[in-house]
């Protein structure tokens, strides 16, 4: 099984620490670089990586180890994330011992703290040849499979680094986990993209699907939903065994448009979502788990230049003890520069969510950033945000706003008068109004077929439309 271990240090990994924690496996490894020299690799002679060193991450944004590992770091300190292969029995003791001799040198800690060891590991067993994947336990023709056991898994950069090498070679990747793992919001958003799954090894039903709870089980070189006797797939019960939670989660999904120009910074209409509902900024952003930047649009303005034409995908988090977490998406496009957010926020069983604020961000979002289109729905789940490999309770609608381009596109008159009893508010400026529709108070779920309604009425006034 990959085994994750991880320093967390107050001090940088120089050259010299780095150096003796490679020397854990004594002078008979190789060490080769991927990812542009982002990753070190330990090698058997000739043989695949047995563990990957990645790149130290400077984490200035607090609570992010808490998070994601259940384990207080004081700000700022650097995260070095090591991972053993499966392939070798030694390879787990081997990661130990390098994560082990960086805290020695550092005056750090390692995670899990059982890993820790900075003895010199022999290693006996040579690899498969490397055929240049990042670690993973198993590689097929189709499918690249990690076996991962942490708290939270989380879209950390070596995660990301699979899922690019996969996408790249049509590859699938399926990241299997013991039952009591949960996922992060942007880990659970890439393992939603087929063909990507999450599965989850349960001790009584064998594998299902974290996502879907579909029985699974490894067939033609990848996990693949197992047909029951009249020939559709089967959900596993484990997967139905919800527990009743009071905790909730405010999931506010909005898109602006702004002219492209040397002036426009990007992140400043989630910064407006975050102070409405929270009463201060997002905490920190980056581009993967942990979130290690301290929050500054005009950072993430420039990332995106750089990355342009590509879309960016970013990330953002809010002070610990107000769970919020959203992710950005910046693409170029014919109308301008397009945001698309998804903000989300937790509040436990004794907490009020701010619903009775919607209106007045979408005032805000519709006269300062370019509002297209807002959704707004709440749900009981987690307050921390992350999941179980449980079926989920539907989000149930709040409100839906219509940002004035769409609504000079469909008509005034016509989205003004939906076959539903929503009365919808006129928002912005006279001469080129938006609208937002107030659905349902977040607990009925016939809020569902009032937004069904209303998207075909809004749908029937676009020109052209069928």
């Amino acid at each position: 099984m990959t085994k994750d271990v991880i320093a967390l240090t107050p001090r940088m990994p120089d050259m010299w620490a780095l150096l003796a924690g490679l020397y854990a496996g004594g002078p008979r490894l190789d060490v080769s670089a991927g990812a542009d020299g982002a990753v070190l690799r330990l090698c058997g002679p000739q043989g695949r990586p047995l563990v990957s060193v990645e790149a130290p991450v400077l984490v200035k944004v607090p609570g992010e180890a808490e998070r994601l590992l259940g384990q207080e770091a004081a700000v700022p300190f650097w995260w070095t994330e090591v991972r053993a292969s499966g392939a070798v029995p030694e390879a787990e003791r081997l990661a130990g011992s390098v994560c082990g001799r960086l805290a020695l040198l550092l005056d750090g800690r390692v995670w899990p703290e059982g890993a820790v060891t900075t003895e010199v590991v022999d290693i006996t067993a040579v690899a498969a040849p490397d055929d240049g994947q990042p670690v993973v336990d198993v590689l097929t023709e189709s499918t690249a499979v990690v076996l991962a056991d942490r708290p939270v898994l989380a879209l950390t950069p070596w995660l990301s680094d699979v899922f690019r090498t996969t996408t790249a070679t049509g590859r699938a990747l399926q990241i299997v986990t013991p039952p009591g793992v949960r996922v992060s919001p942007p880990a659970r958003a890439t393992l939603l993209q087929v063909p990507n799954r999450w599965v989850v090894q349960d001790p009584a039903q064998g594998y299902y699907d974290g996502l879907s709870g579909a029985v699974l089980r490894w067939q033609d070189g990848t996990f693949a939903p197992a047909p029951a006797a009249h020939g559709t797939a089967t959900v596993a019960d484990a997967f139905t065994r919800v527990e009743p939670t009071d905790e909730r989660q405010l999931v506010v999904a909005f898109r602006t448009v702004r002219p492209a120009d040397n002036d426009l910074v990007l992140g400043r209409s989630l910064e407006a979502a975050w102070r409405t509902l929270t009463g201060a900024p997002p905490v920190g952003w980056g581009t993967a788990e942990p979130v290690n930047l301290p929050w500054s649009p005009r950072q993430l303005t420039d990332t995106a230049r750089d990355r342009a034409p590509a879309p960016t995908y970013l990330i953002a988090v809010g002070q610990p003890d107000r769970p919020a977490l959203a992710s950005l998406r910046c693409t170029r496009t014919e109308s301008g520069v397009e945001e698309e957010v998804t903000l989300t926020l937790g509040y436990g069983a004794d907490e009020i969510p701010p619903t009775d604020r919607i209106e007045s961000l979408a005032e805000a979002l519709v006269t300062d950033h370019g509002l297209t289109t807002m959704l707004t729905s709440v749900r009981r789940a987690s307050r921390d945000l992350t999941a179980a490999p449980r079926l989920q309770a539907p989000h149930t609608p709040l409100a839906f706003t219509l940002g004035a381009r769409d609504v000079r596109g469909i008509g005034l008159t016509h989205a003004r008068r939906p076959p539903v009893a929503v009365s919808p508010a006129q928002l912005g400026p006279p001469s080129a109004p938006a609208l937002h529709y107030p659905i349902g108070e977040g607990t009925d779920a016939e809020a569902w077929t009032a937004l069904r309604l209303l998207a075909t009425h809004l749908k029937a006034g676009v020109p052209g439309a069928p």
